[in-house]
């Protein structure tokens, strides 16, 4: 049955502009979205199979066009739909980030970190530079990685910190594991960024881990730092 022959009441739209949109679940966002479903599937359907086939909203943000492009329907013009609204998310908490302090926000940087790192198939080792105030200066990924690991060079990251005249900076990577645990191999490497930054006065805040569905996991918050 298309949603148009739904009652009113139990349409997503409707729902949403009426309840707000935390009222609807994942699939029904993406069926608002989506627009239109496919034959013999309705747009709440399709947003569905979304979820199960790419694990979760997260895995379905980092899809490649390729694999976006698998599901009956979808294509090229949804695929730069959907990246579009990424990148307005991003812009938005980047906005945020630049105006106040980050850490007068400590949500605002977790979700900022999980749209950029969370689904991702491989490791990626990612710096928020900040001024004195902590406030954004830039947001950039250093190092790329395999599905286990990711080499991360302390002097180039140096280099960028100087590059960006940056007084303090916030750290993070992924697992794409989905275990947000620290290993010791990330202990050392926090302190050894920790020492070779602070020569040139720039201080590690915090590094987060992000993984799977739970919120990334601050050092700071568990006495890593």
């Amino acid at each position: 049955m298309a949603i148009s022959d739904w009652p009113e009441d139990e349409r997503p739209r409707e729902r949403l502009l009426g309840h707000g949109a935390a009222a609807l679940s994942d699939a029904e966002l993406l069926a608002i979205f989506l627009r239109v479903g496919t034959r013999g599937k309705s747009a709440v359907d399709l947003g569905r199979d979304l979820i199960v086939r790419f694990g979760s909203l997260n895995g379905l943000f980092a899809a490649t066009l390729d694999e976006f492009s698998t599901v009956p329907g979808l294509g090229r013009a949804k695929y730069a739909q959907l990246q579009a609204v990424l990148e307005m998310s991003r812009r938005s908490l980047a906005e945020d980030l630049q105006q106040r302090s980050a850490f007068s926000s400590p949500e605002t940087v977790r979700d900022y970190l999980r749209l950029h790192l969370a689904g991702l198939a491989h490791e990626v080792f990612f710096a928020l530079w900040l001024d004195a105030q902590h406030r954004l200066l830039a947001a950039e990924e250093l190092f790329r990685g395999t599905l286990t690991q990711t080499s991360v060079y302390p002097r180039e990251v140096v280099k960028r910190a100087l590059a960006h005249n940056a007084a303090a900076v916030v750290l993070a990577h992924n697992h794409p594991s989905g275990v947000a645990e620290p290993s010791r191999a990330d202990e050392s490497l926090t302190h050894e960024l920790k020492q070779v930054l602070a020569l040139v006065d720039v201080r590690v805040l915090d590094h987060f881990i992000v993984a799977g569905q739970s919120p990334p996991l601050s050092f700071a918050e568990r006495g890593l730092l």
